[in-house]
């Protein structure tokens, strides 16, 4: 349902058979879990009330939430309130975690165009070199979170691209960055956005170039609703035992856009324990492995969730 362009390495029997896919997410182990409670509960209507199921596609980079949003899902299915799951590594198998507050980041990205003038590289002096302004953008824009943000707060700048020329004896007309920003806070996102955008803006015109900042918001930072966050907890508890909920995880700076859906319900959104990440089992890796042994306390979990809140 949302597999990723990566490449699987595992080799036992259940690797995927596409070169260049792989379900390194869980996301396959998700639609398992909310099918058998649909199906559950189909058949044992002990609750008073309706519960929908959202699978919700393409949730790996391209915002399928938001489009489900955008397109009528809670004018279509007016729910009270709405509430995500996924598997977690490192966290044990049989362990919960609930957040009251943020979860997952926000995820924003940027491309940075430094515009100089190309030149002969044994001339330097003759032109307006964009590398030489890059590697001062790289050093500065980090800056941001360690110098102008409270330090009390969280937040990402990553650079994760770099292209510029393409001749070893010439110094190119322009160069660009590019990476990704994180936060869990639209404040805080604001301050990342307009800090980066001064300082790309006055470093460049310091050396004598041109620079712009093409900034995208891509995703919200997920936050539970305390009060859901509090009925997830209680369910949790009475599937696993008080002991093996986790009330106080820190949040994570990968992002989801079950964040949209946050935005328009309450609701929360938890993670259920996946077991060891060791030997790179952990989410996004060609290693990964889902642990079909939390297949049932998954389906459990959301079984027992709409009999709470539809007793």
């Amino acid at each position: 349902m949302d597999a990723l362009n990566l490449q699987e390495l595992n080799t036992f029997d259940h690797c995927s058979v596409n070169p260049g896919k792989m379900h390194g997410c869980g996301h396959d182990g998700h639609t398992c879990m909310l099918l058998g409670a649909a199906k559950h509960l189909a058949e044992h209507r002990d609750f008073a009330g309706t519960v929908v199921f959202i699978f919700q596609p393409a949730e790996e980079g391209e915002a399928g939430a938001r489009a489900m949003c955008e397109q009528g899902l809670f004018e279509r299915f007016p729910v009270k309130a709405v509430y995500g799951m996924h598997n977690w590594p490192g966290l044990e198998s049989g362990e919960f975690a609930v957040h009251s507050g943020p979860v997952m980041a926000s995820m924003d990205v940027f491309d940075i165009t430094i515009t100089g003038k190309g030149c002969h590289g044994g001339m330097p002096h003759l032109g307006v070199d964009p590398v030489a302004i890059a590697g001062q953008l790289i050093t500065s824009l980090q800056s941001v979170v360690s110098r102008t943000m409270n330090p009390l707060q969280s937040g990402v700048i990553s650079i994760t691209r770099m292209k510029g020329g393409e001749a070893y004896n010439v110094v190119p007309d322009s160069a660009t960055l590019s990476g990704t920003c994180r936060a869990f806070s639209k404040e805080t996102q604001d301050l990342i956005e307009s800090r980066m955008r001064r300082l790309v803006e006055s470093i460049c015109q310091a050396y004598g170039a041109t620079g712009a900042l093409d900034y995208r918001r891509v995703y919200p930072s997920t936050v539970n609703d305390p009060e859901h966050a509090d009925i997830c907890a209680n369910v949790a508890k009475g599937l696993v035992g008080e002991e093996k909920v986790n009330l106080t995880p820190d949040p994570s700076m990968g992002a989801e856009d079950f964040a949209f859906m946050l935005q328009e319900r309450p609701g929360a959104y938890v993670w259920v324990g996946n077991g060891s990440s060791e030997g790179g089992k952990g989410l996004h890796n060609p290693y990964y492995d889902f642990n079909d042994d939390i297949l049932p306390r998954g389906a459990n979990y959301w079984v027992e969730l709409a009999r709470a809140q539809l007793a």
